[in-house]
């Protein structure tokens, strides 16, 4: 199953241009087999979703961008916001009791600076001091496809994935209708909601992929 697992709708996210009936029904007509609403530091209350589930005939599930001291942090089974949540560490607890799961979101951000890119050693410089981000420690996979990165910096995601020996996801980061149909998650088993894939998130059985040629400029 192909499910886009991080997306943003208005106004929920406010530097989205897409509201999430508007979102469902373009996952729809690309044919994707589900969609994540993973909006900034907002949860979705999960009967609001199963609402938009059933109203459209699609597979939607509830997620939450998380912004953390350490990086973003895209959190399946959580249902609010709790004040602490600025702390990746405390994020983590709460998923833990929650059976929940993480992925970080664009790890290449604040790591990945093409102008210091100058060689192998400057290249490997940068994996070195992103790799000293304890948030690698408590994520069950790295973003390395989002359609907002460059080539260079999804790349970087990449190599920071390899570093930890962790699983790569894929996602359009949407904010716009554009965005969808670029990158998305492959997951090897059906989805039927959101403790499917938690399972699945948690088991390692997805690969990233890419789903047009819309983003060719960020392919590898």
């Amino acid at each position: 199953m192909i499910i886009d697992i991080h997306t943003h709708t208005f106004p929920t996210s406010v530097d989205s241009f897409i509201t999430a009936d508007e979102l469902i029904e373009e996952a729809k007509r690309i044919g994707l087999d589900g969609v994540c609403i993973t909006d900034h530091d907002g949860f979705w209350d999960h009967t609001e979703v199963d609402d938009l589930s059933k109203r459209h005939d699609f597979l939607v599930i509830p997620g939450c961008e998380v912004t953390t001291e350490d990086g973003h942090l895209l959190v399946y089974g959580l249902k609010n916001y709790i004040f602490g949540m600025h702390r990746a560490s405390f994020v983590q607890r709460h998923v833990e009791q929650e059976g929940g799961a993480m992925v970080v979101a664009h790890p290449y951000r604040r790591t990945y600076r093409k102008q210091a890119d100058t060689d192998q050693a400057a290249y490997y410089e940068m994996l070195e001091r992103a790799s000293r981000n304890t948030i690698f420690d408590i994520i069950d996979g790295v973003e390395v496809l989002n359609s907002r990165g460059s080539e260079e910096e999804n790349a970087f995601s990449f190599e920071m994935a390899k570093w930890f020996d962790l699983p790569g996801t894929g996602a359009s980061d949407a904010h716009r209708l554009e965005d969808l149909g670029t990158f998305a998650t492959e997951f090897e088993r059906d989805i039927t909601g959101l403790d499917d894939m938690i399972e699945e998130l948690k088991s390692g059985r997805f690969s990233p992929i890419v789903l047009s040629n819309r983003t060719s400029a960020h392919k590898h």
